[in-house]
């Protein structure tokens, strides 16, 4: 037996709750393993608290991410002891996730988890940290380069927004950072960022061309931000769009993409292609200072994630929420 949050239904009630699953309740999947940590997501707090229906099957165990050491395979790719981090893939959605003491996933989903970090370094950075990599490649295949200008972080203080501040900042660039918290100035600055924007001055519709001012742009809000982001962003740059905080909708001119020959490249984290994920998690290891992580992430422990959902979905968590659960595995 272990411990695991579980999402359940009926009729059209959700119930959430810390209980004992058997590792006989374990989905399928060829290889089994000990979670050493898993985080607190935006989507692992929608799950958890309902308000949107990102779980599709139930009973259902949230996490979208974890890491952690095998313990049982059936792959040639895995044998018991070997670290290894999942992100993504449904897990948490339409497979059993993170928040519980193990998790039955298959062989290919797993990725080898870089020696530079530790088991809760691996989940300080986590899928947000992960997202934020993918975004950073995004740009640089866009032809982003710092000699091109600054770039421009929205929703800076969250999770995917606090390590794309740093990653950033650490390869060359001048950093702005776009937030709805002035208080976290401070942090920010201390992760990289030169100016720190309110979010105010996006959030109400502007001119379909702005002046240009960033050479590229990681965008976690969409909406009415990523619109007015759009277009201000210089001739040939780019935009990493992530997320959606601010809305679905895209309220912008067509302007910016045929005037300015900008590019909005959609980043996914879900179902990102293998080798694009060892990638990001290679330049993570390479590219990421590990000192900033401990300014970034406070822990929750599993017993207090479910009333923690209700602070993240209101913007009152900053940076990344880790939540230990084999403290013995390294």
């Amino acid at each position: 037996m272990f411990d695991a949050i579980l999402i359940d239904k009926s009729d059209d009630a959700q119930t959430v709750k810390l209980t004992q699953v058997d590792d006989a309740d374990l989905p399928e999947g060829d290889v089994t393993v000990r979670i050493a940590a898993s985080t607190l997501n935006y989507k692992d707090a929608l799950a958890i608290t309902g308000k949107s229906p990102v779980v599709r099957k139930f009973p259902m165990v949230p996490g979208i991410d974890f890491s952690g050491v095998v313990e049982d395979s059936a792959s040639p790719d895995w044998k018991p002891g070997d670290r290894v981090v999942l992100n993504g893939w449904g897990v948490g959605e339409t497979h059993w996730g993170g928040l519980a003491g193990k998790a039955r996933v298959k062989s290919e989903w797993l990725v080898p988890l870089p020696e530079a970090f530790s088991m809760r370094q691996a989940m300080a950075i986590g899928t947000a940290g992960y997202t934020s990599m993918l975004c950073v490649m995004a740009l640089e295949r866009q032809g982003v380069t710092p000699d091109k200008g600054p770039i421009l972080v929205t929703g800076a203080a969250g999770g995917v927004g606090s390590v794309a501040v740093a990653l950033l900042a650490r390869l060359g660039h001048e950093v702005h950072a776009v937030t709805g918290r002035p208080e976290e100035s401070d942090y920010l600055k201390a992760l990289g960022a030169s100016e720190i924007l309110d979010r105010s001055e996006f959030s109400e519709k502007g001119r379909p061309l702005g002046k240009e001012r960033w050479a590229g742009a990681v965008d976690v809000a969409g909406g009415q931000v990523l619109a007015n982001v759009l277009s201000q962003i210089r001739y040939r740059g780019a935009v990493a769009a992530c997320g959606l905080a601010a809305g679905m909708g895209l309220p912008a001119s067509v302007a910016p993409f045929i005037l300015r020959n900008v590019t909005l490249a959609g980043v996914d984290s879900v179902m990102c292609p293998r080798a694009d994920r060892i990638e990001a998690w290679t330049r993570l290891a390479a590219d990421l200072d590990p000192r900033l992580l401990d300014s970034m992430t406070h822990e929750v422990p599993l017993a207090e994630a479910i009333p923690t959902c209700d602070k993240l979905l209101a913007g009152q968590v900053r940076g990344r929420a880790v939540v230990p659960i084999d403290a013995s595995i390294s």
